[in-house]
Order: structure tokens, then C-alpha cells, then sequence
């Protein structure tokens, strides 16, 4: 009858939030696929899938020879990792559940659980992914080693990052402008199987064509991590720090732009998407 209101102390709150962010994830991961299994299936198949693509592409037009010296499978999976798990956790950001979403409407639930859940789903699934297609390939085929690990793993990381930095600013965008913000990201991921560099290196390149790709933060990523990955590559036209200053500039923007969107949001958003 009687009941004693305690306030939590700073300790509680924070763990309360992590506990929730890791069921709030645990949820998203069983969302799309029941069978935990199937979803990093169907994960590896796309990779793979791709990998395919690119190496048959590079065996007709006879491109073999002109690229690093090294495993020629592991260059074309150095590119094709980063790049999935750049799009993948871009579109888990976008597609998380923003202010108007009925979930939002229970407390303690908040759109940067939301986020933060949906992007470490995505990270689980990608790590989870390239160390599964990674050990088939060692014991399958030929034997996977990496100039420096740490390095190549970091590289996967800031992909990650930069794709969760770029998913905020479309998230932002999405209450407001939805077709804009699911188009564009779209856009934006389709335009990164070229303009993403996984099919040249920069050594390579003349300048004319360098300052088409600079631009790009997963360019930079791309070539850093073959830097990494193979001893016979020295990247000396990309730099690991731009896109991570980059991606930091993107995502503070992002969490600007999406406590704007929060705290004017309306329930007849739903209605409009």
C-alpha cells in the first residue's frame, strides 16, 4: 500500500541504459530473422556474392597483374568488407525507430537507444560475418595473414563508424524529408561501389583521377587497410585521420540535427511515411 519512491544514483542509470540498449539490440538482431543463423547466412551470401562479382570482372578485362602484389582474393575482401559494413551500418541507423515511432512512446525507450542498438546489431553481424568467411577462406584455400591485424581491424571499426556518422544525417532528415532520406541513402550506397576505391588502389591513380575519389572518407578507409593488410602496399595518398575527423564532424551534426527533429516531433509523422 505504502511505497517508498528511491531515485536511482548516476551508477544505476548508466547500467540501466546499457542493459536496455542490449536487449533493444538482441531485439533488432531476431527482428528480421528469427534463426540468428540464417541472418549471418544471408549476410555472408551477399559478401561472397560480391566477391564473386568483382573477381570474375577482374579476370575478363585481365586487371590482375596491376594490383598489389599479394593474395588477390584477400584484396578484393579487404575492399568488399569495409564497404558492406559501411552500407549495412548506414542503413541500420536510417532505418532505426525515430520520435514518432509507437515503440518511443514507453518509457525508457529513446531514439538514441534506438540508434545505438541498431548500429551495434550491425557491427555484430559484420564482424561476425568476416571472421566466419574469413576462417572458411584459411582452411579452405589459402592461408590469411595480415601485415598488421590491429590496424586492418581498426580500418573495419572506422568504416563502421563512418557509416553510422553518415546514417545520423540522413536519420535526422527522415521525419522531415522521408523519400529524401531513404532515396538518398540509397543513392549514396550505390554510388560507393565505385566511388569507394575497393576496385583500384591510390598509388595508382593520376592526380586527375585521385581528386575524384578523395573526397570520399571510405576511400581513404579502403586503401588505409590494404596498408595494413599487405606488406608489399605503402598508401601515400590517403590518411585514416580525415575520415575520422570527418565522420566525428558528420555525427555531431547528426545528433544536433536529430534533437531538433525530437523535440519537434508529432505523432502524424506515422501517418506520412
Amino acid at each position: 500500500m505504502f511505497q517508498a519512491n528511491t531515485q536511482p544514483n548516476r551508477t544505476a542509470r548508466i547500467v540501466g541504459v546499457f542493459e536496455l540498449i542490449y536487449h533493444v539490440t538482441v531485439h533488432g538482431l531476431r527482428k528480421s530473422h528469427a534463426n540468428a543463423l540464417m541472418g549471418l547466412f544471408i549476410n555472408m551470401l551477399q559478401t561472397m556474392i560480391l566477391v564473386a562479382v568483382f573477381y570474375i570482372m577482374y579476370s575478363v578485362l585481365g586487371l590482375r597483374g596491376s594490383l598489389i602484389r599479394g593474395d588477390f582474393l584477400l584484396y578484393i575482401m579487404s575492399g568488399i568488407f569495409l564497404y558492406m559494413t559501411q552500407t549495412k551500418s548506414m542503413g541500420a541507423v536510417v532505418g532505426a525507430d525515430g520520435p514518432a515511432s509507437p515503440m518511443l512512446q514507453h518509457a525508457p525507450m529513446s531514439t538514441f537507444v534506438s540508434i545505438i542498438a541498431n548500429a551495434l546489431g550491425a557491427l555484430y553481424i559484420q564482424i561476425l560475418s568476416v571472421v566466419v568467411v574469413l576462417y572458411i577462406y584459411h582452411i579452405a584455400f589459402n592461408p590469411v595473414e595480415f601485415q598488421d591485424m590491429s590496424g586492418a581491424f581498426f580500418m573495419l571499426i572506422l568504416a563502421w563508424f563512418s557509416g553510422v556518422s553518415i546514417g545520423m544525417i540522413f536519420y535526422a532528415l527522415k521525419p522531415w524529408f522521408p523519400q529524401f532520406a531513404t532515396v538518398g541513402s540509397t543513392i549514396y550506397s550505390r554510388a560507393n561501389m565505385i566511388a569507394s576505391g575497393k576496385m583500384f588502389v591510390a598509388n595508382s591513380l593520376p592526380y586527375t583521377m585521385l581528386v575524384l575519389f578523395d573526397w570520399n572518407p571510405l576511400f581513404h578507409i579502403i586503401d588505409q587497410a590494404r596498408g595494413f593488410a599487405f606488406i608489399n602496399y605503402n598508401p601515400h595518398y590517403s590518411n585514416w585521420l580525415y575520415p575520422l575527423i570527418v565522420s566525428a564532424v558528420l555525427l555531431v551534426i547528426g545528433f544536433m540535427g536529430e534533437s531538433y527533429t525530437r523535440r519537434h516531433a508529432s505523432l502524424s509523422w506515422g501517418a506520412r511515411r
